[in-house]
């Protein structure tokens, strides 16, 4: 189950460096109008903001790798428990205010990650 774990915790990290390069450097192209489903005018208008979306995004992928390279076991069960806490928040609050489809993008993966960083441990 362990190895399970980290697989899931390393999915959840690739996910959200995909996030950050969508965010901070394809917000405006036809891939991140797609993904995001807006307007290539709503994209020009909120392309710094987006960035900045990407930035945080690309501090969870820093913890959870972190997490997943940590040589304390005790450590970074901790900080899987603490990154995977924070996307698995950030997904809910983003499906409820922002689009229902983080629900399964975000929170869902975080979601299950978690639930066998907790069984393997």
């Amino acid at each position: 189950m362990a190895g399970l774990a980290i697989i899931l915790v390393a999915l959840v990290a690739l996910e959200h460096v995909y996030i950050l390069v969508l965010e901070m450097f394809l917000w405006t192209t036809p891939r991140g109008l797609k993904a995001f489903g807006l307007r290539p005018e709503q994209a020009a208008q909120t392309r710094v903001m987006a960035a900045n979306q990407g930035v945080y995004n690309g501090f969870l992928v820093a913890g959870l790798i972190w997490s997943l390279i940590h040589p304390d076991a005790a450590v970074a069960f901790q900080l899987k428990l603490f990154f995977l806490g924070c996307v698995l928040v950030a997904g809910l609050y983003g499906g409820a205010t922002a689009s229902k489809k983080i629900f399964v993008i975000q929170a869902l993966p975080a979601a299950i990650a978690l639930i066998a960083v907790l069984l393997a441990s």
